[in-house]
């Protein structure tokens, strides 16, 4: 197959608005999905946490225990209920589960909200992505990459291993990626915008699978995304899709 057959250059990524419109209004709150909504994003994406590490207790939309102990968060019955209303009537949501132990919970909610035609369920750990699987085999997943709590290129302190080990990383995606969609494990390959290269693009094409990008806040970077042909990108600013 040609490469410009493969690549989709050109094409307009979906829009995904990053725990709601994280830039617009405080990240994975009602607030957020709203803001996400007005800045026509056409999928948000959320966490969803239990409330212990073991998967036991509630569900809260929460990307960590740290942000769950800062505040006040939603329950995921909560989000739910309001996401499930008629004015995200044609919004898709990818629900991010943080840690295994509660993916079985999470699909059982997403039944009784009447979303799982609607959502892509999302995670680091191919173990939990594959306890969705088998309980409910139409629900499409996306696999997280890389495994990370934490963007150690920031750190000067870890800023050069971080990358040096990126760039081994880089040439290993593509055919992980590959492997993981022709087995069916997943539906999409959700990438950290370090970590996407043409490459990747291209074997994730080639076996007819998704490539989310994120989290993007860079108006330029977008615009290079774009131009790759990946399928879509996450950003804490829907406003940038309209530069």
């Amino acid at each position: 197959m040609a490469t410009d057959e493969v690549i989709r250059a050109g094409t307009r990524p979906r829009r995904v608005g990053h725990k709601g419109a994280a830039h617009l209004a405080q990240g994975n709150t009602l607030a957020s999905f709203d803001a996400a909504l007005a800045h026509d994003v056409e999928m948000i994406e959320f966490d969803v946490l239990s409330e212990k590490v073991d998967g036991s207790g509630g569900l809260f939309v929460a990307h960590d225990y740290e942000d769950m102990r800062s505040r006040t968060p939603l329950t995921f019955e909560q989000a739910l209920e309001h996401l499930a209303g008629e004015a995200f009537a044609d919004v898709e949501f990818d629900v991010d589960v943080k840690i295994p132990g509660y993916e079985l919970r999470v699909v059982d909610a997403l039944r009784k909200a009447g979303l799982t035609g609607r959502t892509l369920i999302s995670g680091m750990y191919p173990s939990s992505l594959a306890r969705v699987r088998a309980a409910e085999p139409s629900l499409r997943l996306g696999w997280s990459v890389p495994r990370v709590r934490r963007d150690y290129t920031s750190d000067t302190l870890t800023a050069i291993p971080a990358l040096a080990m990126l760039t081994g990383y880089r040439a290993l995606l593509p055919r992980r990626a590959r492997e993981a969609l022709r087995t069916g494990a997943v539906d999409a390959i959700m990438a950290n915008w370090r970590v996407v290269t043409p490459a990747l693009v291209r074997a994730v094409a080639q076996e007819r699978g998704e490539l989310y990008v994120w989290t993007v806040d860079d108006a330029a970077r977008i615009a290079k995304l774009t131009a790759l042909g990946v399928s879509g990108i996450i950003t804490n600013d829907p406003r940038l899709f309209a530069t």
